[in-house]
């Protein structure tokens, strides 16, 4: 007998399907090649088991960009408005669970609050968001990185780190209130608004004061959602932890409405915290749960630290400014944050090899010395015998090292795994509390101060200040883009790339100069005799006459 064919399993979603398939034979008919893009989404459609609700969550399915799903929510849109939000199948929609009406079986209905605590994520986000409405000129949205530094001070929980042992931050609450529809995700990069329920729930809380958000849900006795899982896991705990404790000075008396700031914009000693300032990249990306234990590591060690965006280095440390809310104010004063002379490149034995094999590494040595912190320091992690399965022999890289420390003058510190990387981490910012006891901030920056025990005074820069200046991909001048040049030429430091740059400060400065030569050797010659380094050694014949061919040559180099 021949075997029975096996019945077909109809779509869960029907309607996506007649719209994709009405689009693609549309498309056929004027012979547009869109008509394949349609039928490969039709074809993961009909492999997808289970219901989608609009258009967006169909971008989980291979080949549904964002115009196809726009497409599918805009048709959807219309087909409520033409027949009511009904099912796929035709039937009435069921109450969601997320509109809180659902009955018990003997059909009462029992209420219960979502209540976002009081210095909490969810609570945070909600008030910082309508006092940001409140603002004049306010753009009425805000970027998930902005929103997050504005409400860390209303928050008793980190946005960025989470607590030990948990997976979540008070971000994490963020999906709660996009759930409970108080919150407004759209664009990309994302922008975060107040819906209308949002913000009348926020005026409220804002208008009460201390008390909290609530809003009316109707659910299951003893029933939760994922959402309200997510919201209790981020509750603070009594104790606040490492990332947002700040250890508790002598009160100073405050000057012109800021805390702790004097009369002629200096720092007072005991109106500022010294805090890490660890770069996201080294707790994020790659290897995930080796990059958790550093963070973990420095909460155990109880190290106030905070989680940024470098733009170089991978640590440094800044004197936050301690300040206090001011009556008659809707806002805290911004703190002051000035950064420390001490910044950290962290380099693993394996990305040591890898850095020095695509040229990184001589690149990011040169950045923090023009980055204008005085005490640059190299962190290697050996990890025990992984040297010797790396790429470059294990001479190559302690060459590397050890030129790191007499050469290039960066104090070189090597450890064996993480944990020892946390640790001195965390002895630096020790030391660096008790080296800075006493720090003023003059109104002109400068760096001709000796900032140590014996001087009771330093001049420092602003951290936005300092991370704009470092900035990577910033637009260059001619000049700085012929020393990069120069500095992909194997064999030439910042230091002799500074000092071509002295003589010939651009690419036809140094072609005029070749030109005026008589004959070849002589241009050969011409960079010969620089001085370069505090040494002042000659560049020397051989990088002379490379320079020359590179940009001499008309044909192929040899």
């Amino acid at each position: 007998m021949p075997g029975r064919k096996r019945p077909l399993t109809p779509c869960p979603n029907p309607l996506f399907l007649q719209w994709l398939t009405e689009m693609r034979d549309h498309a056929k008919e004027k012979g547009l090649k869109t008509q394949y893009v349609y039928q490969k989404a039709i074809n993961s459609l009909k492999k997808y088991p289970l219901p989608l609700k609009n258009g967006k969550e169909a971008k989980i399915l291979q080949n549904f960009g964002d115009g196809i799903c726009k497409i599918l929510d805009e048709r959807l849109q219309n087909h409520y408005r033409e027949n009511g939000k009904l099912t796929r199948y035709g039937s009435p929609r069921q109450p969601r669970k997320a509109e809180g009406i659902i009955r018990k079986e003997g059909g009462v209905k029992k209420k219960r609050e979502y209540v976002p605590q009081k210095r909490s994520g969810a609570y945070a986000v909600l008030l910082t968001l309508y006092r940001n409405s409140q603002l004049p000129g306010s753009k009425g949205f805000m970027f998930k990185n902005e929103l997050q530094n504005e409400a860390q001070s209303i928050c008793d929980k980190s946005f960025t780190v989470p607590d030990l042992g948990s997976k979540y931050t008070a971000w994490s609450s963020v999906s709660t209130l996009i759930q409970k529809n108080l919150l407004l995700k759209t664009h990309s990069p994302a922008r975060y608004s107040l819906t209308e329920l949002g913000l009348e729930k926020a005026t409220l809380a804002e208008e009460s004061g201390d008390g909290p958000v609530t809003i009316n849900l109707t659910v299951n006795e003893g029933e939760w959602e994922e959402e309200d899982i997510a919201e209790n896991n981020c509750i603070p705990s009594e104790e606040p932890t490492a990332a947002t404790t700040v250890n508790q000075a002598e009160n100073v008396p405050t000057c012109s409405g800021l805390s702790g700031t004097g009369r002629d914009g200096h720092l007072l000693p005991g109106s500022y915290d010294i805090v890490l300032c660890v770069d996201f990249i080294e707790t994020t990306g790659g290897n995930t749960a080796r990059k958790q234990e550093l963070v973990k590591e420095l909460q155990k060690n109880g190290v106030i630290f905070d989680i940024r965006k470098l733009n170089v280095g991978d640590f440094l440390w800044i004197a936050r400014e301690k300040v206090e809310p001011v009556p008659g104010q809707l806002r805290p004063p911004v703190a002051k944050e000035l950064v420390l002379d001490y910044i950290i490149e962290r380099k693993r034995i394996d990305d040591l090899c890898g850095s020095i094999m695509d040229g990184r590494f001589r690149e990011q040595k040169f950045r923090l010395k023009r980055c204008g912190l005085r005490k640059p320091i190299y962190l290697v992690e050996e990890c025990g015998s992984a040297a010797a399965h790396m790429s470059l022999p294990e001479s190559t890289l302690q060459q590397a090292i050890v030129n790191t420390q007499v050469v290039d003058g960066f104090f070189v510190k090597r450890v064996q795994d993480v944990r020892e990387s946390a640790a001195y981490l965390t002895v630096m910012t020790r030391h660096l509390q008790k080296l800075y006891q006493v720090i003023l901030r003059q109104s002109l920056l400068s760096f001709d101060l000796k900032c140590d025990m014996e001087s009771p005074q330093c001049s420092l820069i602003s951290f936005t200040e300092f991370n704009h200046g470092a900035v990577k991909n910033k637009c260059q001048t001619v000049r700085e883009v012929f020393a990069r040049q120069l500095m992909q030429i194997s064999g030439i430091s910042g230091d002799k790339a500074a000092a071509i740059l002295e003589h010939y400060s651009t690419v036809s400065s140094l072609l005029d100069a070749y030109a005026q030569c008589v004959t070849e050797a002589e241009g050969e010659k011409l960079l010969s005799s620089i001085k370069y380094g505090k040494l002042k050694r000659n560049l020397g014949p051989v990088l002379s006459r490379t320079v020359y061919q590179l940009y001499c040559t008309r044909g192929p180099l040899s």
